[in-house]
């Protein structure tokens, strides 16, 4: 199996794990003397299964991204932790632009007056270089995940 085909996996068996937690939880209480909506035992049951099989391919995914070489001396790890970066600066960087740039309707002279501490531009130009680097970064950890076997 390829890593990009266990990553998919993932997903999947994340969002049934989210839906069976969504039922178990609706499920969970009822109205004494009330017929419950569904079996709660075959859903723990189902979940438990679940959960088993997200461990078992996370532990895969992680064994193969640390040990996959990725440009030089790093590895598939090093490149997904690189990429969380990027977009955690984008993020950071529009947060702060967005604060900065809010506007504040004054409808007279004596009203307060607020004025930005940071340059929206520059910080915009930075959120906008990280994001490029995110996408480039994420094209390249893409294309390995689709010629890598899992391990």
């Amino acid at each position: 199996m390829l890593l990009a085909e266990a990553l998919a996996k993932r997903a999947q068996a994340q969002d049934r794990l989210n839906e069976l937690e969504r039922r178990l939880t609706q499920n969970a209480r009822i109205q004494e003397g009330d017929t419950p909506v569904e079996d709660s035992e075959a859903l723990l049951q189902e979940s438990a299964s679940v959960l088993q099989s997200i461990e078992t391919l996370v532990r895969r995914i992680n064994h193969t991204n640390a040990s996959t070489p990725f440009e030089g001396d790093a590895t598939l790890t090093d490149a997904i932790a690189r990429r969380d970066a990027f977009l955690r600066a984008r993020r950071f960087y529009s947060a702060v632009a967005d604060a900065a740039s809010a506007r504040a309707d004054r409808y007279s002279a004596s009203e307060v007056r607020y004025v930005s501490t940071v340059d929206v531009g520059q910080l915009h130009a930075m959120a906008d270089k990280a994001a490029k680097e995110y996408r480039e970064l994420d094209t390249k950890i893409q294309q390995l995940n689709w010629s890598t076997e899992l391990l």
